[in-house]
């Protein structure tokens, strides 16, 4: 149904023009001034967030898996973002971290001297990127510390042993070791990433212009607030061959990652 509403003009407003049109809708997608914005908004928040949240998961999961007191409570506290609703989240950040007179980040600026940013305002990209992230770094953290743990200890020891330093350690020993786990968590990020619409929707709502639109919250004006449902069909249909496209470099990646370690 939403391939054959991509073909013809059908907009709620105005039910009683319609008609196929063919390629026609794509045509005007692809000419509208907010379709390439959004696709190389919706790229730079999927690599941005997934850079952050693989980064920063490793270092937390290798820190984690040394024994410290309290580490249970720590490892719950990380963990706790990723259950955290989308919408909840990003209030959260926009009201009680991110604004610019009662925010806490603006508290902390004030008491430095400095003036107090309105994140959401001058900075809405990286903002976005920031709260995604908070959210999705605790998963790729719960994944690759799951995979450090399941590391022999008796190869670690014998590294020592040979005279390897911890730096040395991680980049030949846990760091190939958390691969095929790595590759898993890009995956499975990237297919949420595409799709994501909450935290713009409560934050930004796309702007200030099309600073913050991505497919996904195009559609969401297309066929929510515009009621042109043909429209919003073509979008439907170009993210999903987009998603596709990425799926299928990742999927590629990832099996000739299990390949490669299942020759070795």
């Amino acid at each position: 149904m939403t391939i054959w509403f991509s073909l013809i003009r059908y907009n709620l407003l105005s039910p009683e023009d319609t008609g196929f049109v063919g390629l026609q809708n794509y045509q005007f997608m692809w000419s509208d001034p907010a379709f390439l914005p959004a696709v190389f908004n919706t790229l730079l928040l999927t690599v941005a967030v997934l850079v952050i949240s693989v980064v920063g998961g490793v270092l937390l999961a290798v820190l984690y898996d040394q024994p410290f007191m309290g580490r249970g409570i720590a490892r719950l506290l990380v963990i706790a973002p990723f259950f955290v609703m989308p919408t909840v989240s990003a209030l959260i950040w926009k009201n009680m971290l991110l604004h610019p007179v009662y925010g806490l980040i603006a508290a902390a600026t004030t008491a430095l001297g400095l003036p107090p940013i309105d994140w959401l305002g001058e900075y809405p990209m990286l903002s976005i990127i920031i709260i995604v992230s908070w959210q999705w770094l605790p998963f790729a953290f719960l994944i690759l510390l799951t995979a450090i743990q399941s590391l022999d200890q008796e190869q670690k020891e014998a590294a020592q042993i040979d005279g390897a330093g911890p730096i040395a350690m991680f980049f030949y020993i846990v760091l190939p070791h958390l691969k095929r786990a790595i590759g898993v968590v890009v995956m499975i990020e990237t297919i949420f990433l595409l799709s994501i619409f909450a935290e713009i929707y409560t934050t930004t709502a796309g702007g200030p212009g099309t600073a913050t639109t991505t497919l996904s919250y195009l559609i969401y004006q297309l066929g929510l607030q515009q009621f042109d449902v043909g429209m919003a069909s073509t979008g439907g249909i170009l993210a999903v061959i987009l998603a596709n496209i990425v799926s299928v470099f990742l999927v590629r990646m990832l099996a000739n990652n299990l390949k490669g370690e299942n020759e070795r």
